[in-house]
């Protein structure tokens, strides 16, 4: 059975649709000639071998039967080829098929494929048509919805990038039986770290689940709809993440855990930890050093404690020197006036964003060497 969300943008005359049911990529095409322009002529698959062995030929085949030019190309696999280099190619691949103004870019994978895929829909011919067919469940709940694009660089995690809404989302829950136990345990972390930071409600139904089928399980259609319902209702309020707003429904809060993540991830060079699985335990940290500062009672911080340690097995993170997770931190790209920004708890399910001044280096280092000690 199919379900679908409309996100609206207030500000903005854009719209997104996502739509999720078993088996809907052998129904891809006619999905296309639902809510793309009718114009369109060609679609450009992004990525990558693992990806498009599994569902490439498939999703091609369906776009190809209702009329579509398709061509594909596929990125090497993994988070160190999101870079400039990377991108610089799939403009090319982008400009060789002749993609035109009216055309689109379809990217098919995780949350990196669908990062690049989407800053090269948004800088080719100054913008086209995307959309996503993300195949793991983190980017299914999150990284496919509301529009983030980028790159890295030797600086920082997404240190180049835009914003460049798709049209579409459309997420084929059978790819999630493909998929190995990390990428679960990656996706629950986000998981989690959406309901800790704005819905206790969501918290509470994630970590039920979770307590009931453990072991990394494979999530429940409501589950997934009730994570996509989530993260569109806070984008379409707040879609380009208004570096103002501190309130609490504010985009700014799904950055929870991913101060810490992104210098865990910078600093071991992208190699050690799955995204997911490094904002499980930035969360930490930041749960940390909201019990130091008052903010967070002890129990709450168990509970994030808990629900973490649910997802699955984290690799260690007390190996990485702490020293230079605190360096990399100075190059966090959502620092405002020089000092960083941190999203902290106040309780499960309502976070607050805290100046960086208001955490002293001391404090911070205790929570860090804390934080990542391992939880199982």
């Amino acid at each position: 059975m199919l379900k679908t969300i409309s996100v609206r943008f207030k500000t903005r005359e854009e719209r997104c649709e996502i739509t999720a049911g078993a088996g809907i990529f052998d129904a891809l095409g006619r999905q296309a000639q639902r809510v793309l322009d009718p114009s369109t002529q060609k679609i450009a698959i992004i990525s990558n071998p693992k990806v498009f062995a599994l569902f490439g030929k498939g999703v091609a085949g369906a776009l190809r039967r209702s009329g579509y030019l398709v061509s594909e190309w596929l990125m090497d696999d993994g988070e160190r080829y999101k870079s400039l280099r990377t991108m610089a190619n799939a403009l090319e691949f982008l400009a060789r098929f002749n993609l035109g103004r009216s055309d689109a870019v379809l990217s098919l994978g995780g949350g990196v494929v669908g990062d690049l895929a989407g800053l090269a829909a948004a800088l080719h011919l100054r913008g086209v048509q995307l959309a996503h067919a993300p195949t793991t469940f983190l980017a299914q709940i999150d990284a496919s919805i509301g529009g983030k694009t980028g790159v890295n660089t030797s600086v920082g995690k997404n240190s180049i990038g835009a914003f460049h809404q798709p049209v579409a989302v459309w997420i084929d829950t059978n790819t999630l039986n493909t998929l190995p136990r990390r990428e679960l345990t990656s996706g629950w972390c986000e998981a989690v770290k959406q309901g800790a930071a704005g819905s206790s409600a969501l918290f509470r139904d994630t970590y039920k689940f979770l307590k009931a089928t453990p072991g990394s399980p494979i999530p429940s259609p409501p589950i997934l709809a009730a994570h996509c319902r989530f993260k569109a209702a806070i984008v379409s309020r707040d879609q380009r993440e208004d570096p103002n707003r501190i309130d609490h429904k504010s985009r700014r809060i799904l950055n929870f855990g991913h101060t810490t993540a992104h210098a865990l991830e910078t600093v071991t060079n992208y190699r050690r930890f799955r995204h997911g699985e490094a904002v499980g335990h930035g969360m930490i940290v930041a749960g940390e050093i909201s019990a130091r500062l008052g903010l967070l009672p002890a129990s709450e911080l168990e509970l994030l404690r808990a629900a973490v340690r649910l997802c699955g097995h984290l690799p260690r993170a007390d190996v990485v020197d702490v020293a230079k997770i605190i360096d990399a931190l100075t190059h966090d790209k959502k620092r405002r006036r020089g000092e960083a920004q941190w999203v902290l708890l106040e309780r499960i399910g309502h976070a607050r964003v805290v100046a960086g001044r208001e955490v002293s280096r001391r404090l911070l280092r205790a929570s860090i060497e804390a934080g990542l000690q391992p939880l199982n």
